[in-house]
């Protein structure tokens, strides 16, 4: 059996610690392995860190999300009274236009603005 398969994929790095008699090679050695985990540990940190802030930026996403769907929904909304607004705009102006035709049009229209011009002048004086 290979010695990875029995130890599993990765080692544990020793620490050393427990040793008291050793030199300066087994120092510098046990220098590296500290610095070594105290980088590992600053970039687990650091992973921690950027897998929070990717949680928020998808808390964040899921709520853009829900907002623009309500929008979306309240301009639909607005469309469809818009289009009913329209559309009955539409047969007001066309019986305002046969009312005119039916009451001789303009003719009377200028008579009684013309009218109106004189009550006012005739009030002034």
């Amino acid at each position: 059996m290979p010695r990875n398969a029995r130890e599993g994929k990765y080692r544990k790095i020793p620490t050393y610690e427990d040793d008291d008699d050793f030199d300066d090679d087994d120092d510098f050695v046990m220098n590296a392995v500290r610095s070594q985990q105290h980088l590992m540990t600053q970039q687990d940190d650091s992973l921690d860190a950027l897998g929070q802030s990717a949680a928020r930026l998808g808390q964040i996403s899921l709520n853009i999300n829900e907002e623009l769907t309500a929008q979306n929904k309240m301009i639909d909304e607005m469309g469809m009274e818009l289009d009913d607004a329209e559309l009955n705009l539409a047969v007001v102006t066309k019986k305002t236009q046969e009312l005119i035709k039916k009451s001789g049009g303009c003719k009377y229209f200028s008579i009684i603005v013309c009218l109106s011009i004189v009550v006012v002048i005739l009030f002034l004086l």
